[in-house]
């Protein structure tokens, strides 16, 4: 038993935790929309510039393409050249920042939401009999590997066939999400998926992108003309990040929904929600050069509306007795209420996740079918079943919600 103050020492690190969680995550999704934004409007305008006319100034400078267009009441002209200007301008704009506090912002909620409270949001012993060491190091090496193995492929040969090498790549991370699923628990399984994705993104940049355009500016300022094939090299990173975005979005905002990652088959639905991804990010693509193609979209749509038939939930089953509310009560007191209180006694919990109170009988009954889906349908609640509910609670709470939750 904890004195008073140890209590209120606990207390205070929980919220200290909740409020580095509010910052970091707020950094995280304002750098986010940076380099997201970025990455979108330079996709668009390779895909929009148009070749300037034979003969024309344009053209006699190098350019490759132009287009002019309109926002916030300004015209703007911008211009794109074969490999560079004939002279290097004195002041060069860098997009590099974003990327880098995108990716140290995210690895920081990393550390703070799942690091820091692994045995809760990592561990699932009915998936895997592991401790808090052993979560972090798969977490932290899913990162290494997945860069390692990416950029290989992407020096190798198949790294100049784009199609063939977006197959592989596809399927790589479907093997990794595969098996992180028997490793993890379904939640952290998908949020490190998406890490390692947005590790890829953020080390083209670290480690091709930006040192190749270094080069580029290095050889101007030493009179030499700069060698196209690192703004090839750098284009072809550039595109896959643009495909790893609209997957890399989703696992962001899949904590939320524990019908996605809760699934005997979860792998395979975060597989298909990101080939849906995918195909909508290529609809996009190809419509900036000018070709609608409308059966990506469609493709894409059809596989969403597909996962959401597939892992719809089922009504529950008639009961002919329900199981008394006394006994919910004491269910949710001894299982829930710890987190799910207004003054939450779980470690590591400073107020109640979501806003949702579990300490009387009216937000009990209030609750009913939060409780019923998280705790008896999904099982994802408790997380990692920190409170040990047993199987026979849990059958309780349901035949309590198919009684009419009375």
């Amino acid at each position: 038993m904890l004195n008073h103050g140890e209590c209120m020492e606990a207390l205070l690190l929980a919220y200290g935790l909740e409020w580095l969680n509010l910052i970091v995550r707020w950094l995280h999704l304002i750098t986010g929309i940076a380099w997201i934004g970025a990455s979108f409007y330079f996709v668009w305008l390779d895909n929009t510039i148009r070749p300037p006319l034979p003969g024309s100034d344009l053209a006699a400078k190098g350019v490759a393409g132009e287009l002019w267009a309109v926002h916030g009441g300004g015209f703007y002209n911008p211009q794109k050249y074969l490999v560079a200007p004939q002279q290097l301008p004195s002041e060069l704009h860098w997009f590099k920042w974003e990327a880098y506090w995108t990716w140290l912002s995210g690895f920081a909620l990393l550390v703070i939401v799942y690091y820091f409270n692994a045995s809760a949001m990592m561990i699932d012993k009915s998936v895997a009999d592991i401790n808090t060491w052993q979560a972090v190091a798969i977490g932290i090496g899913t990162l290494l590997v997945g860069w390692i193995v990416y950029d290989l492929l992407c020096r190798s040969g198949l790294g100049r066939h784009d199609f063939w090498f977006g197959i592989v790549m596809f399927a790589f991370i479907v093997a990794v999400g595969y098996l992180l699923s028997k490793w993890l628990s379904g939640r952290a399984a998908y949020i490190h998926v998406g890490a390692m994705m947005g590790t890829m993104m953020v080390g083209n940049v670290l480690m091709l992108i930006i040192p190749g355009q270094r080069r580029m500016v290095d050889a101007m300022l030493a009179g030499r003309t700069p060698d196209a094939i690192h703004g090839q090299k750098a284009k072809q990173r550039s595109v896959h990040n643009n495909y790893f975005t609209l997957p890399v979005l989703f696992i962001m905002i899949s904590n939320h929904y524990a019908m996605t990652y809760s699934h005997a088959y979860n792998w395979l639905v975060l597989a298909l929600i990101m080939a849906a991804g995918v195909l909508i990010r290529h609809f996009f693509n190809l419509r900036h050069k000018g070709r609608v193609e409308w059966r990506y979209p469609a493709a894409g749509v059809a596989m969403l509306l597909a996962v959401a038939v597939a892992i719809a939930p089922k009504p529950p089953a008639p009961t002919a007795a329900s199981a008394d509310f006394g006994r919910v009560q004491a269910i949710v007191g001894q299982r829930c209420a710890g987190c799910h209180a207004a003054q939450p006694s779980q470690p590591g919990f400073a107020a109640a996740p979501a806003g949702v109170l579990l300490d009387t009988p009216q937000s009990i009954r209030q609750n009913a079918a939060r409780i019923y889906q998280q705790a008896v349908q999904l099982r994802v609640m408790p997380p990692g079943n920190i409170t040990a509910i047993t199987d026979d609670e849990r059958a309780a709470l349901g035949s309590w919600y198919a009684g009419g939750a009375q």
